[in-house]
């Protein structure tokens, strides 16, 4: 049987994550989750393995909490777990920043559908960036994608003071793997006045899906956090 991986995150307001937290540690644990769940005030962000039918017994039960309604995941599935245990933990941040203006839930840049990134990217006048760490960078990336040779994203801000301008660069197309570190950073760049901010939507896992192989302009692997370590494409979950 193939082991199910979903990936999802978002930003919403929590009041009680400790109480989240203890919740879905006791369904993640019944249904023989593996994999991290990160919860704070600010939302939610996770990457976990499961049975197929666990899983989706799993996301039901998470989508159970109105704040999690509309909750949606990036799907794949493989051989075997990828986590050898579960983690559910509460931190001040579910993607560390460090900075109040990267809150995707005042202002975000604008969403880019993976159908339409190809074209986005291919036009000279945007500058397209990766915003994850060098070492997701030399996995692989996008043609032309500019690495900012960050070791932690927390770096972000400090390499956008230094190497961009909103006059210069009008026009930034971001991504990383799952979407969520460009929530931040597209918040962070439109609070600095960069005036057309783009993100892939769904990140490259959700590219790698979408996109055929034969229309892809993404070149080598996608680092994932996980024992597969790298990904090329994306296998569907059974029956998804």
């Amino acid at each position: 049987m193939k082991i199910a991986v979903s990936a999802f995150y978002k930003f919403v307001a929590i009041d009680d994550p400790e109480a989240v937290r203890a919740r879905l540690y006791e369904v993640c644990a019944a249904e023989g989750v593996k994999g991290t769940i990160l919860l704070a005030s600010e939302g939610i962000n996770s990457t976990i393995s499961a049975e197929p039918a666990a899983m989706a017994r799993v996301l039901a039960a998470i989508r159970a909490d109105a704040r999690f309604a509309d909750l949606t995941t990036k799907d794949a599935a493989t051989d075997e777990h990828p986590f050898k245990r579960l983690k559910v933990k509460v931190k001040r941040e579910i993607l560390a920043f460090g900075l109040p203006t990267g809150d995707p839930t005042v202002q975000v840049g604008t969403y880019v559908a993976p159908c339409d990134w190809n074209a986005l990217i291919s036009d000279p006048d945007v500058l397209v960036l990766d915003t994850r760490n060098i070492y997701e960078y030399e996995a692989g990336t996008f043609a032309n994608a500019v690495d900012p040779s960050l070791k932690r994203f927390r770096d972000f801000p400090a390499y956008v003071a230094q190497n961009l301008d909103p006059a210069k660069h009008p026009k930034v197309a971001m991504f990383c793997t799952g979407g969520i570190r460009c929530e931040k950073a597209s918040a962070y760049m439109k609070s600095l006045g960069f005036p057309e901010v783009y993100h892939l939507q769904g990140g490259i896992l959700q590219y790698l899906a979408e996109v055929p192989k034969d229309q892809s302009l993404w070149q080598g692997g996608c680092f994932v956090f996980d024992e597969r370590e790298t990904v090329a494409t994306i296998q569907p979950v059974p029956g998804n």
